[in-house]
């Protein structure tokens, strides 16, 4: 047969979209050339295949060999098409049998001695396939990675050989079974290292329970960064539906997936001289950014002021719909974002503005300088501005806090509360199901209007205090929102009565 056809997969954004592989062996000077939007690194698999079937002790034909990659305006990149580009010209030459890829699927980078090498992007392939119903053969490297998907045929080889043998029928390939590390009960650093800061606990409880974006705002040295690394720990793990998604963007973007931790939320505290492409990311072939590898997780940005305004600015829109489209000339990528945002900044361009110790020296102008520097649409969408003020010497010699557990107990009841009721956080509830869910009687309206108007509040700002207002009610279990609740919610929006 001269003729023959592999399956395999692209990687594009978070889709893994089928690739035809098609081989022929045709008369003339021998000579092997690759059609289909090849990138440089398919184009060079001519030369790895080439050595790795000749190691293998397989024959090279010496023939005119033409391999397409369908379709062919989808761009092809990476090592992943080795293996079945190598397949391919075995079954055409007849050193295989062709007829036993037609229910396979590949993907694998080949080392010139027949090798195989791991690749990224194994995830969303193994998703795909499984709904194709196919069985797929990857590099053993990736298999850790595949078998996160339940229900997912995978074989895995270290070698060309191996594969060759499982299609020929000489020595099959079992379906294997690795065994993975329990997880520890601990997700990370424990709230009860922080002394002292009952208000901001606080805070950052009710914005675990509702899924709410949060600022903490004060001196240097007072536990902000500390109080913000200790959110994934409150948290309640992730969902296997949850999981998996946050894992295919770590995949894609070329990270290794831990498979023992996989279900922990993701903490991405970026440097503030992060670009706008690192925060939402791109490139010719769009990958993820931080914004993206913190979906389900937390994204944390300290020294808030310090990032580049245009850079902050492109958080706007992936705030309020959790997910970022990348658009380029040739294609447009989607990528999820849904993640929490917890933000750090100090009161004044010298940090000690309303400390005790008068040692701030900062005139009007410095401070508001310091304060334009974060727009009002990106302060707007933050539900929570937190005071985290100096700690005294009693505080920090005082006992320990709450630990990360109890807190966690408490956040998982609120949350479950909120999606029996509303099939999702309170944070995420949209206009309609903020009028059947978060209805206030008429003392908490009057008390609302009265704060829109002292406070000139926008009608997101307005809406956000509503949803935290529910989140305060669920974590007291309540199932009417009481003023104080509501009352609650005005006062964590420090920023808008400095501002009013």
């Amino acid at each position: 047969m001269s003729l023959a056809i592999v399956h395999s997969r692209a990687c594009v954004g978070m889709d893994a979209p089928p690739v035809t592989v098609e081989v022929h062996l045709s008369n003339g000077l021998p000579a092997l050339s690759i059609v289909g939007l090849p990138e440089t690194a398919v184009k060079e698999s001519k030369d790895r295949v080439r050595s790795a079937i000749i190691n293998s002790q397989f024959d090279f034909p010496a023939r005119r060999i033409t391999i397409n990659l369908a379709p062919a305006d989808l761009p092809k990149e990476g090592g992943r098409f080795d293996l079945p580009i190598a397949l391919g010209i075995l079954a055409a030459s007849s050193q295989i049998p062709a007829i036993a890829l037609q229910h396979y699927e590949f993907a694998g980078e080949l080392a010139l001695s027949g090798e195989l090498r791991s690749i990224q992007g194994v995830l969303p392939m193994t998703l795909q396939t499984r709904k194709a119903q196919r069985t797929l053969i990857i590099p053993h490297g990736n298999l850790a990675e595949a078998q996160l998907v339940q229900d997912a045929e995978v074989l895995a080889g270290n070698h060309l050989l191996m594969i060759t043998a499982h299609l020929s029928g000489a020595q099959r390939l079992v379906q294997e079974t690795l065994m993975q590390a329990v997880e520890q009960a601990t997700t990370g650093p424990d709230l009860a290292d922080v002394r002292g800061q009952h208000y901001a606990r606080r805070a950052l409880e009710i914005a675990a329970a509702g899924g709410h974006n949060l600022l903490f705002s004060g001196p240097p040295g007072t536990g902000k960064s500390m109080l913000a690394s200790r959110l994934p720990g409150i948290l309640p793990e992730m969902s296997d539906a949850e999981a998996l998604e946050a894992a295919a963007i770590v995949s894609v973007s070329g990270k290794p997936v831990d498979s023992c931790n996989w279900k922990r939320r993701a903490f991405r505290a970026p440097h503030h001289t992060a670009s706008a492409a690192a925060l939402v990311g791109g490139g010719s072939n769009p990958r993820p950014g931080e914004i993206s590898l913190a979906h389900q997780g937390v994204l944390f940005l300290d020294e808030l002021p310090e990032f580049d305004r245009r850079v902050l600015e492109v958080l706007r829109e992936p705030l309020e719909s959790g997910r970022i489209m990348i658009s380029r000339a040739a294609r447009h990528t989607e990528f999820p974002a849904r993640f929490q945002l917890v933000a750090a900044m100090n009161p004044c361009p010298c940090g000690y503005l309303g400390d005790t110790s008068g040692r701030c020296h900062c005139n009007l102008d410095q401070l508001q300088r310091y304060r334009r520097k974060i727009s009002g649409p990106l302060l707007d969408r933050i539900d929570m501005h937190v005071d985290v003020p100096r700690l005294s010497y009693t505080d920090l010699e005082g006992t320990p806090g709450e630990p990360s557990a109890a807190v966690r107990a408490r956040v998982s009841a609120a949350r479950n509360l909120q999606l029996q009721r509303n099939h999702t956080l309170n944070s995420q509830l949209d206009n309609q199901q903020l009028g059947e869910y978060c209805r206030l009687e008429k003392p908490q309206q009057l008390l609302l209007q009265q704060a829109m108007e002292h406070l000139q509040l926008s009608a997101r700002a307005y809406h956000r205090i509503i949803k935290l207002a529910r989140t305060i009610a669920d974590l007291d279990c309540a199932s009417l929102i009481e003023t104080p609740h509501v009352s609650e919610a005005i006062n964590y929006r420090k920023l808008d009565r400095l501002l009013a």
